[in-house]
């Protein structure tokens, strides 16, 4: 073979290996493994991986490249949300065994439309710099729909459960089909038929529901009880090489579990104090914490009527499921609302859940600094915690638990890949992973809330514009404002206005225009009037017109509107009011 031809093979080697890399060029890496931030680095990204990382020098790119300069920002792997729920949409409906409302709105419908939401909800994750997302606990139609994200640009990556094997079902539950989230395992041949009948949908681990006391007995009976169908429902999936996450929020029955087994602890222990043998049994198992920090609070606060909501999460959450939280100060079912707004508001409901606050906070603090593995979860879906967007107030809570910023970023990473022994492909920034990256504005070491702002989502190799991922429809503009009204936030009032709206009286008496005078009016408003509410009760929608009739709580007054919100350039132009 001669040396021409030898040569000519090389270079044609040499084209295809430089045909579509990309150079991320004098960024600040964030290095989860070793814990230290290295700058002035270029990361070099061909096929969907991380081909090289170098020390950035004057080096000449090919022609064909896609060149990005990284200077002055941060460049960190992509996050992992470890414990979602994508058959429930996070907001008061989606839960009729917590708080039963199907009189409103039919549980048939609320599934409906978590099938139908899915895509947006992958998109939000992924607008979050969410990567990967670890579903603990789905369905066999979710286990179907996922294979219609793989690969695709705009999802993260999935795992997934199918339905969580339990000793304890929930009524509303039953008689679903393939939409039920729960399979009820009275007897250790139900518990490893359970298991066997998942396996025809490739699920990636197996969930059991480890309800200790919903039959009567002590926490420590019932749990002694059920330990043998739980030890089943392991072996058996351990022998099918999959592991298992285990719901158990109390120190006897998550140490049962541990011992018997489970491979990741989906909550907190809530009940005591971890006594020092739990906690170098973790170590010892290497079994994984995910804490799910906040997920009570959503719950405690939305029938409480007590919500607080940052502007982070009324700009990123879905404004509908986030708006229907508030739907409490206006059912029409007042005994059943005023009810779970005393229980909730009393004494003994606050001080429970400041108790558990508090234990979860301490045995965080005590795992982590054991180096027990710790993995970021927010167990979205839930009522009150919001898909995507309620992954900032989870790494809050845990950093006032006392992790450092360092151990949040790697539980929120490489941590999270570790679940499922993927800590080989993704996680951290290191040659041959999967370039899951998020590329940030500053340093998420000096606040931890600096994951926020993102510049460019990373997601397999492909480059994201996180603008681009989820597009405003009018009615979302509308939606977004009226939610923002109602928590009296008047910079999240203003965001879907353009500079120069104009407000109008109808049908054509200008008010006022601008966002300058629009703040004004409002500031003080908002400020002054603790119980504003505005209940949407009828929208219509015509291309870029979305019309809302209004039932307005201000102060002892009850006022009806409505208001016409003409959208330009995503962007809420103008507004007529008719009273």
């Amino acid at each position: 073979m001669s040396k021409n031809y030898l040569s000519l093979i090389a270079f044609l080697i040499l084209s295809i290996s430089l045909h579509g890399q990309t150079f991320i060029t004098h960024v600040t890496l964030a290095d989860v493994e070793k814990q230290k931030l290295v700058k002035n680095q270029t990361v070099v990204i061909e096929d969907g991986r991380i081909l090289e990382i170098y020390k950035s020098t004057k080096k000449r790119f090919p022609e064909n490249a896609t060149v990005i300069d990284g200077s002055g920002k941060y460049l960190i792997p992509g996050l992992v949300d470890a414990h979602i729920h994508f058959f429930q949409n996070g907001g008061i409906y989606t839960r009729p065994d917590a708080i039963d409302l199907r009189k409103y709105k039919s549980y048939e419908k609320e599934i409906a439309l978590t099938k139908f939401d899915m895509e947006t909800k992958l998109r939000r994750y992924l607008n979050n710099g969410i990567t990967t997302v670890i579903d603990v606990g789905a369905t066999y139609n979710f286990l179907e729909q996922r294979k219609n994200f793989i690969d695709k640009k705009f999802s993260p990556t999935v795992f997934m459960t199918g339905p969580l094997l339990t000793t304890y079902e929930p009524e509303v539950y039953k008689e679903l089909g393939k939409d039920k989230p729960f399979t009820l395992t009275k007897s250790v041949e139900e518990g490893i038929q359970g298991v066997q009948e998942q396996l025809a949908y490739d699920p990636d681990f197996i969930k059991i529901w480890y309800i200790a006391g919903a039959d009567g007995l002590s926490i420590e009976e019932s749990a002694q009880k059920n330990l043998p169908i739980v030890k089943a429902i392991i072996d058996e999936a351990h022998k099918n090489d999959l592991k298992v996450a285990v719901h158990a929020t109390q120190e006897f029955t998550a140490k049962l579990a541990v011992e018997n087994g489970a491979d990741f602890l989906v909550h907190s222990v809530d009940d005591e104090i971890l006594s020092e043998e739990f906690v170098e049994l973790m170590k010892a198992q290497k079994t994984i914490l995910c804490p799910t920090l906040v997920v009570h609070e959503g719950y405690h606060d939305t029938f409480g009527q007590n919500l607080e909501m940052s502007r982070h999460e009324l700009y990123q959450a879905d404004p509908y499921q986030l708006g229907s939280l508030l739907d409490g100060k206006h059912l029409s079912d007042t005994l059943l609302i005023n009810a779970y707004k005393k229980g909730a508001n009393s004494k003994s409901g606050q001080d429970r859940l400041s108790q558990r606050r508090a234990t979860m906070m301490a045995n965080l603090k005590l795992l982590s600094d054991a180096g027990v593995i710790i993995a970021t979860g927010t167990d979205a879906g839930n009522i009150g915690t919001l898909h995507a967007s309620s992954y900032l107030k989870e790494v809050q809570a845990m950093q006032k638990s006392g992790m450092s910023n360092w151990q949040i970023l790697t539980a929120s990473t490489l941590n999270g890949a570790k679940i499922l022994d993927k800590e080989v492909e993704f996680g951290s920034i290191s040659q041959g992973k999967k370039a899951n990256l998020i590329l940030l504005d500053d340093n998420p070491v000096e606040a931890i809330e600096n994951i926020t702002k993102i510049n460019l989502v990373i997601n397999r190799g492909m480059l994201i514009d996180p603008r681009e991922l989820l597009e405003d429809q009018p009615t979302d503009l509308a939606q977004r404002q009226l939610n923002a009204y109602n928590f009296r936030d008047i910079e999240a009032f203003l965001e879907p206005y353009a500079e120069d709206v104009e407000v109008y009286s109808y049908p054509d008496k200008l008010l006022y225009k601008g966002k300058d005078i629009m703040r004004e009016r409002y500031a003080g408003m908002f400020a002054s009037t603790p119980n504003l509410h505005c209940e949407l009760k009828e929208r219509i929608v015509q291309g870029n017109i979305v019309i809302d009739k209004e039932r307005v709580q201000f102060r002892d007054r009850i006022l009806e509107a409505v208001a016409i919100y003409h959208i330009e350039e995503n962007k809420i132009k103008k507004v007529y009011f008719i009273q």
